[in-house]
């Protein structure tokens, strides 16, 4: 929780820069960008390692960080002399949801026994939309055969369980 916490402030701190600087999408993509240098085990393990020092990691850095917003460029440098570069993924991701937010739109994960067709995705969406009154978007979506079928959803905080699988079992906890 602690970690989540300090991530949305770095990223609170690069919207409101952003937002300043009316750059609030290109810094999302840049930022994405530069996060992919964490998804790689062998830079991450290096830039994590508090045995090499900050200007050995920034050297490397620096030719992997050309053209990139000064901004996120800060960023990257101040997450890596407090020694919380692996905190990079959590930090673009609470990003992301301020920039959804700022433009009225909420991520919803649903997972649905059977793969969903487009028709089918935007009715859910449709109604969570109504139920939300935000527009959704639905990111990530995966199946799982074992719900038999329905939905369930996950967004912003929320589940809802919509499953034939959790019906099932709340019947059969009623008749035992």
């Amino acid at each position: 929780m602690a970690k989540k916490f300090s991530a949305r402030r770095y990223a609170q701190a690069l919207f409101s820069v952003a937002q300043e600087k009316n750059k609030v999408d290109e810094l999302l993509v840049e930022l994405e960008s530069v996060e992919q240098l964490n998804r790689d085990k062998t830079v991450a393990d290096y830039l994590g390692n508090p045995a090499i020092s900050f200007k050995e990691k920034e050297t490397v850095l620096s030719g992997r960080l050309v053209g990139v917003d000064p901004s996120v460029v800060n960023l990257v440098y101040l997450l890596l002399s407090n020694g919380k570069i692996n905190m990079l993924s959590a930090v673009s991701d609470e990003y992301k949801q301020m920039v959804d937010g700022s433009k009225g739109i909420e991520r919803a994960e649903v997972i649905t026994a059977v793969p969903l067709d487009d028709n089918t995705r935007k009715k859910i969406s449709s109604r969570l939309g109504d139920i939300l009154g935000r527009n959704i978007l639905i990111e990530p979506e995966s199946t799982d055969p074992e719900l038999i079928g329905g939905v369930i959803v996950r967004v912003g905080g929320k589940l809802l369980d919509g499953s034939t699988r959790s019906a099932l079992n709340m019947l059969k906890k009623e008749i035992i």
